[in-house]
């Protein structure tokens, strides 16, 4: 074993996280910045299992939720946790659209619709992986022609690099040999107070949401077409407060959502920029997260569903003891003209930057 593997603060073995899927082989990556705190990343679905950073006592715990070993990744409970998603983040409304005056069906996987890129997504796919320094590791993945019913053959690159300033920086490109549709996002499932047996509640984190507008959702959590103004409903989180404060309130969206499962519009100057997105304090360990991103959304997701599985060192992750920021386009943007484009075309390129920054006060 070499001495960085001795030496990680996570805990985590590289072998427990090698093995070979298709003659694809898995591993585990680990970026230490000059402070000694880390993010482990593996190259199945592009999961980060560990970022280990410091409470305001210097105290450092793993403030994202995954598993120790490739096994528990690949048959996880929850099969999008902490993971790359594609090619189509979140949902298409009953997997259907329309692109150069043709009709695309998609695998149905979530209720009526297609869900993160249908049945066998970006995070079930071992990625080519490259660690360039010790800092980052890029990943590789060429989806074919026809993947889960999508148009054209598209290559993705995903960048990660965990910067001095404690900022894990995920840098995406995407190509394309024929006009096709695409939305990538990090899955990532956050929780401030360190994972633990059992994980505790974010409904005591204080919220801050850049976000004057937000998507509304049906019963099967399409967007409705409109776009609602935050102002005096329980998704107003432009002055910081807890989660937990509004998150069952008695409000049909609310109830849509069994809880945050909705995309906000981001207030930005202009289309593309990389901005403010939102930032989340544990109050009881300090810690903090500002998202920062030059996609026109964010999908805020309050780990709604989870039942207390188990995951890593013998945590365990109830219902709502992570939250999710997902920079991403707006869910089922094929089908509302209006929403801002997700056409690749093969002369374009698809690009991204999002930013998790950790912190205390």
């Amino acid at each position: 074993m070499s001495t960085i593997e001795t030496e990680n603060c996570c805990g985590l073995k590289r072998e427990d996280f090698q093995t070979t899927i298709n003659g694809k082989k898995t591993d585990l990556y680990i970026l230490r910045n000059k402070c000694g705190n880390e993010v482990a990343i593996t190259n199945y679905g592009g999961a980060i299992v560990a970022i280990m950073v410091p409470d305001r006592n210097g105290v450092r715990a793993n403030v994202i939720q995954g598993h120790d070993n490739i096994q528990d990744v690949i048959n996880s409970p929850e099969p999008y946790l902490s993971t790359l998603v594609g090619r189509y983040g979140n949902r298409i409304c009953k997997g259907k659209f329309q692109l150069h005056g043709k009709e695309y069906t998609l695998a149905i996987n979530n209720g009526p619709n297609s869900l993160h890129g249908g049945k066998e997504g970006f995070n079930a796919k071992v990625w080519e992986a490259n660690q360039v320094n010790p800092q980052a590791v890029v990943l590789k993945y060429t989806s074919p022609y026809g993947e889960e019913g999508y148009s054209g053959e598209m290559t993705v690159w995903v960048a990660y690099t965990f910067t001095d300033d404690n900022e894990l920086i995920i840098k995406y490109q995407a190509k394309t040999n024929k006009k096709t549709i695409v939305n990538l996002t990090s899955h990532g499932f956050f929780s401030l107070a360190g994972i633990a047996n059992p994980t505790p509640t974010i409904d005591n984190l204080i919220c801050e949401i850049n976000a004057d507008y937000y998507l509304p959702i049906d019963n099967t959590s399409i967007p409705t077409g409109e776009i609602r103004f935050v102002k005096g409903t329980p998704f107003d989180f432009r002055t910081p407060k807890p989660v937990g404060q509004d998150i069952d309130a008695d409000d049909e969206q609310i109830k849509n959502g069994a809880g945050y499962d909705h995309c906000y519009v981001l207030n930005k100057k202009e289309e593309g920029e990389l901005s403010f997105a939102a930032k989340i304090t544990e109050p009881n360990s300090g810690r903090t997260m500002e998202v920062y991103t030059t996609e026109p959304g964010v999908q805020v997701y309050t780990d709604n569903w989870a039942d207390g599985y188990k995951g890593q060192h013998g945590a365990t992750f109830p219902r709502r003891s992570a939250i999710c920021f997902e920079a991403q386009h707006f869910p089922d943007s094929p089908n509302h003209p209006y929403f801002p484009s997700v056409v690749l075309t093969p002369e374009g390129t698809y690009t991204q930057k999002t930013i998790y920054k950790f912190g205390v006060e």
